[in-house]
């Protein structure tokens, strides 16, 4: 894991890169965010009021944005309002734009910031929600999605979607194959994704695993330039003799090393299999399809995980 972060770093050190975390309040937050100072990786922005940071730390170092002090607020209420499309009057925007999530995302919506980090005290909906109102997903994706990265060792995998989707359709996996190989080129991964099912390639036809063969051939005919093959098992598309005999033909079974996986129960199930019987670091979710990058923390995170997540967060900005 350290290695594919230091890769990051290098990456994206000297862009001018700056993350906004909303829980300045926070002394996880605070300790990431002037390790990232320290380090001339990102220039963090804070939201709050400068006085709630104890005095042993130089204030100096952040940028610090008060809500009840900002300049441009009343843009950003008109912003927000015709964001919205009627869905919010511009009292109702007001009162969410003091709440300092709406009032991240707002920054990042503006193009003030590159990225946004939070939830280490405030829930996945907290900070999913103003994501999805405001920065939304990109042109083609009709959902974001969360995908891990799994690391033991050498060993580097995407498994999507492990976090959001219940049941996903076949547009939607077909767009989980694309965006999650664009985030295999990130950690330095050439991607070969792998459509995954209880059938592989037409062996067991269901409703089940037509969907995944359908979302197969979706992603293949958008023509994105990646490999990407199915519907597959999970031994046909990693083990290589397995692959030889059940699908020879294909150029992704036997050597996948990005999965889709068809509903959230498989995928959740799948990475936390990985994770307490294979060892296997699991970095996420890390959310993807989104216009602008935007990533949740877990309410017992760490001081080195706000840092990582930041900097994946940088990286994602990057990503065309």
């Amino acid at each position: 894991m350290a290695n594919i972060i230091e890769e990051l770093k290098q990456k994206i050190k000297g862009k001018g890169l700056r993350i906004v975390f909303p829980e300045m309040k926070d002394e996880r937050v605070l300790q990431a965010a002037l390790k990232l100072c320290d380090e001339g990786l990102i220039k963090p922005v804070l939201i709050g009021n400068k006085k709630d940071i104890p005095k042993k730390y130089d204030i100096s170092l952040f940028e610090i944005i008060d809500p009840y002090n900002y300049k441009d607020f009343d843009n950003m209420v008109n912003s927000f309002v015709e964001r919205r499309k009627g869905k919010a009057s511009i009292k109702e925007a007001e009162e969410l734009l003091l709440t300092t999530n709406y009032f991240g995302t707002m920054l990042v919506y503006m193009d003030k910031v590159d990225g946004l980090v939070s939830g280490a005290t405030q829930s996945t909906g907290d900070t999913v929600r103003p994501a999805l109102q405001i920065i939304k997903t990109k042109p083609g994706i009709s959902r974001t999605f969360g995908y891990f990265l799994m690391v033991r060792d050498k060993e580097k995998y995407i498994f999507a979607d492990c976090a959001i989707n219940p049941n996903p359709t076949a547009k939607n996996l077909a767009e989980f194959a694309i965006e999650s190989a664009k985030a295999a080129e990130m950690f330095g991964i050439i991607p070969k994704v792998a459509m995954l099912s209880f059938s592989t390639n037409g062996s067991g036809e269901t409703e089940e695993s037509l969907k995944v063969a359908l979302a197969t051939k979706i992603a293949q005919e958008s023509n994105s330039g990646y490999e990407i093959d199915g519907e597959m098992q999970f031994d046909a598309a990693f083990v290589p003799s397995v692959a030889k005999k059940k699908y020879k033909e294909s150029n992704v079974a036997g050597k996948a090393n990005t999965f889709i996986f068809p509903d959230l129960n498989s995928g959740n199930i799948g990475y936390k299999i990985a994770q307490r019987l294979g060892s296997f670091d699991a970095m996420g979710p890390i959310l993807a399809g989104l216009n602008k990058p935007v990533n949740d923390l877990s309410r017992g995170c760490s001081v080195e995980d706000v840092y990582k997540t930041a900097i994946i967060t940088a990286a994602q900005s990057l990503i065309k």
